[in-house]
């Protein structure tokens, strides 16, 4: 193996390592996240809310999508990873008030 061949192997090593750590924060932080909803979910069954808010989740889109060009990141997959992320915390609001 040549210098140059054992320098990126060890650069690629740094930035698996990077990954899987921030693949772990990412989890944890859905997790949490996950838990603030059920919460949320739990409360508007006991009081009769309905489990969709568009109001507040187009605004969270939005705040979103500044956040990820702030952040450098293609908006519209950031879109896209909220929707998903929503219509999961929704179905998780319905079956609260099932």
């Amino acid at each position: 193996m040549s210098d140059d061949t054992a320098r990126a192997a060890e650069i690629l090593k740094g930035h698996r390592e990077s990954i899987d750590r921030l693949d772990a924060i990412l989890v944890y932080t859905l997790g949490e996240r996950f838990k603030h909803t059920q919460a949320v979910g739990r409360l508007k069954a006991t009081h009769d809310l309905p489990p969709s808010d568009p109001a507040r989740e187009a605004k969270q889109i939005a705040r979103l999508e500044d956040l990820a060009k702030e952040a450098d990141l293609d908006p519209e997959f950031a879109k896209k990873f909220l929707n998903f992320i929503i219509a999961e915390v929704i179905q998780h609001h319905k079956q609260h008030q099932s």
